[in-house]
């Protein structure tokens, strides 16, 4: 969403991403309606190189909405989100896809904090403690460049289409039996712009999915054990 500055960059990381670890990868580009350049800047760079594909919605629908529209278009075995404003490098989760030949899911944890700001760390450690209390789990953190074996996704509904959906889909598909592992990863600097994570819409739409999740999980059904493999 109206990240036309930083997309070029962006998608340079993950397409070098792709050679330097030998991935058979795909690039799905979702616009969120952005009101920027986005949108035809993602028509310029699919122009480019044959294995960008995108994605526009007409208006925004949120992070989790994108993620899913993607996960519906992919076509490879594998999937992650890789955000648009430079925080992440591609290469950081994409080599750990190997380990896909032994868990369902890779969660990334971020071993430089220090590259966010107290505020957002502060509520970010709060967060963790919030969802592992709530919701019977160990993990170090829910909202990284988790990657997934897709099927595994195809058998999971995802509700919120905000920033909660990384945290719904973890608690999800680790509650219904899936392999994990927990690797750590490195955190960049934002480019250009200022992060959406914040803001009161983003944070309050986080506090109504948490919600949500909890009445949701808390059925008599669903009491499988996630299974951690070390890392």
């Amino acid at each position: 969403l109206n990240e036309a500055e930083n997309l070029a960059a962006s998608s340079r990381n993950v397409l070098s991403s792709f050679d330097q670890d030998g991935v058979a990868g795909q690039l799905l580009i979702v616009n969120d309606g952005s009101s920027d350049t986005t949108g035809t800047l993602a028509e310029q760079l699919k122009e480019l190189d044959p294995r960008i594909a995108v994605i526009h919605h007409t208006q925004p629908q949120g992070l989790g909405a994108a993620f899913w529209a993607g996960v519906r278009k992919a076509r490879g075995r594998a999937v992650v989100m890789v955000p648009g404003d430079g925080e992440n490098d591609a290469g950081e989760i994409l080599r750990h896809l190997p380990r896909l030949e032994a868990v369902d899911v890779v969660v990334p944890y971020v071993v430089n904090p220090g590259m966010r700001s107290a505020a957002r760390r502060l509520l970010s450690a709060l967060f963790v403690v919030l969802m592992n209390l709530s919701f019977g789990l160990n993990l170090r953190y829910f909202n990284g460049t988790v990657l997934y074996r897709r099927e595994i996704l195809e058998k999971t509904e995802l509700r919120s289409s905000g920033f909660f959906y990384q945290a719904e889909l973890l608690v999800k598909v680790l509650r219904a039996g899936a392999r994990y592992a927990e690797v750590p990863v490195l955190l960049g600097a934002r480019r250009q712009g200022t992060s959406k994570a914040l803001r009161w819409k983003s944070v309050s739409s986080v506090l109504r999915d948490y919600l949500r999740l909890l009445v949701e999980i808390f059925r008599p059904a669903d009491r499988k054990t996630p299974q951690r493999v070390e890392s």
